[in-house]
């Protein structure tokens, strides 16, 4: 009876090929029978045959000498029970071995969207790919560094990513360079948006005196006498000497009409150097000036002050030569003596320099007195405001209220560049974004003031109340 429970025994071992992250493994062994598996299948299937055999031979001898024997007996009941076995408690057939080639129909590159059979493969960025199909989005070349960057979903070289996004120094025009956490660090003109390397703002790098950009290796500045440096960008609309300086003057002396604040006084307008609006400055008891340089000053002592009589030349090393000064003795003939402003600056800064400090005598001349120095310097930065407003807006469709009331003066402008523009637009929104409480906070309290109230109300409110109307 031991061969009876052959049949139901007998078993395969199978290893199969493993694939490691996406890579079949060369070194594991090919799915392959046990040795042995054939060997006792053949055997059970044999002793299969001799039992049916034996059964059918003995149902033949019942057949001819009748069913007398015990022996025959048992085996005609074992015969049977073989036979319901067969038909009815069969086990499944057991499944074929699992393939062992890699199910290549199921992997398809990402760049070619065709399929990857055998072979080197790349697996990177959630996809796989064929090697010379993963390629740098800048230089099309493929990629087969071990490292590589990204932008967005795009993988680019290490070098051409540099290239394109790590920010080269504006100044000294080489990669910004990282700091001690691997970070990459810069210094930025909140205006302008030039980036530089942190150390050129200790390694007497110059900017310009007037827009405040720094000088780049590639840009040439113009050296003014008193250490200034100027671009060449505001070198075009330079004002250089007081005789260039008149018309401008009355310009904006033309502009307060147009306000309905005309100015009956001939005041004095001159242009000087630093070192004499500076002594100047020592000089005057109660003198109003801009910060956090001092670029004009509205006089209202005696002095004696150095102007510049002829604007100089430009020389060899593009520095400043051949300035002719001369003194002169300033005497007062009303309450105000004359206004000094800062010469080498561009036209419009030098304009809304001139409307601040005329505002000043403007102020003095109209019996405006002991004003806090945050609500005086706030209006004149206010009327400074609205002057450079009208230049740069001078053509457009839109009204301010300096632009509607100058009329005679913007009759007189001329078209301005798109580089004049800029620098105007530059100028505009250092008054608007000052961080000084003098300066800054008293434009701010003024310019509200002026835009809910008008000019005219919020100036008789000052000489009512000395404050800004709320």
């Amino acid at each position: 009876m031991k061969w009876l429970d052959k049949i139901f025994r007998g078993s395969s071992h199978l290893r199969v090929g493993e694939y490691d992250n996406g890579r079949f493994d060369n070194n594991s062994d090919i799915p392959s029978i046990d040795a042995d598996y054939k060997s006792r299948e053949q055997v059970e299937d044999e002793e299969l045959d001799h039992a049916i055999a034996l059964s059918l031979s003995e149902a033949d001898y019942k057949r001819v000498n009748g069913n007398h024997s015990p022996q025959l007996k048992d085996d005609e009941e074992l015969a049977r029970a073989l036979q319901a076995s067969l038909y009815f408690d069969e086990p499944s057939p057991r499944p074929a071995p699992p393939p062992v080639h890699a199910p290549t129909g199921r992997r398809i590159c990402e760049g070619c969207k065709r399929e990857i059979g055998f072979g080197r493969f790349l697996s990177c960025m959630g996809s796989i790919w064929h090697p010379d199909c993963f390629r740098c989005n800048n230089c099309n070349i493929p990629i087969s560094d071990r490292e590589f960057s990204m932008s967005g979903d795009k993988p680019y070289h290490k070098r051409c990513y540099k290239e394109l996004f790590h920010p080269r120094c504006d100044v000294c025009k080489e990669f910004i360079p990282t700091n001690a956490t691997g970070l990459i660090e810069y210094r930025a003109h909140p205006y302008w948006g030039q980036k530089y390397c942190p150390h050129h703002e200790i390694d007497s790098t110059p900017r310009c005196c007037s827009c405040e950009r720094v000088e780049s290796k590639d840009a040439q500045y113009i050296s003014l006498d008193d250490g200034r440096k100027l671009c060449l960008e505001c070198l075009d609309s330079v004002i250089m000497d007081t005789g260039d300086c008149q018309p401008l003057y009355h310009e904006i002396r033309d502009f307060y009409e147009g306000m309905n604040m005309k100015i009956d006084q001939q005041i004095p307008m001159l242009l000087v150097h630093r070192q004499a609006l500076n002594e100047a400055m020592v000089g005057e008891k109660a003198g109003h000036h801009h910060m956090p340089e001092t670029r004009g000053l509205c006089l209202s002592e005696e002095q004696t002050v150095n102007i510049i009589f002829r604007k100089p030349r430009i020389g060899a090393g593009n520095r400043i030569t051949d300035m002719r000064t001369e003194s002169q003795k300033l005497t007062r003939q009303c309450e105000v003596t004359a206004i000094l402003v800062l010469y080498g600056l561009p036209r419009l800064l030098t304009g809304s320099i001139l409307a601040h400090e005329l505002m000043h005598a403007w102020l003095r001349l109209n019996g405006f007195r002991n004003l806090e120095p945050q609500v005086e310097e706030g209006i004149c930065q206010v009327v400074a405001h609205m002057w450079l407003e009208s230049e740069v807006m001078a053509g457009s469709s839109s009204s301010s209220a300096a632009s509607s009331s100058s009329s005679s003066s913007s009759s007189k402008k001329g078209p301005k560049s798109e580089v004049e523009k800029k620098l105007g637009e530059f100028f505009l929104n250092q008054i608007a974004m000052d961080s000084s409480p003098v300066y800054g906070e008293g434009f701010r309290g003024g310019h509200a003031s002026m835009v809910q109230f008008g000019l005219r109300r919020t100036l008789d409110h000052i000489k009512m109340t000395g404050t800004f109307p709320i």
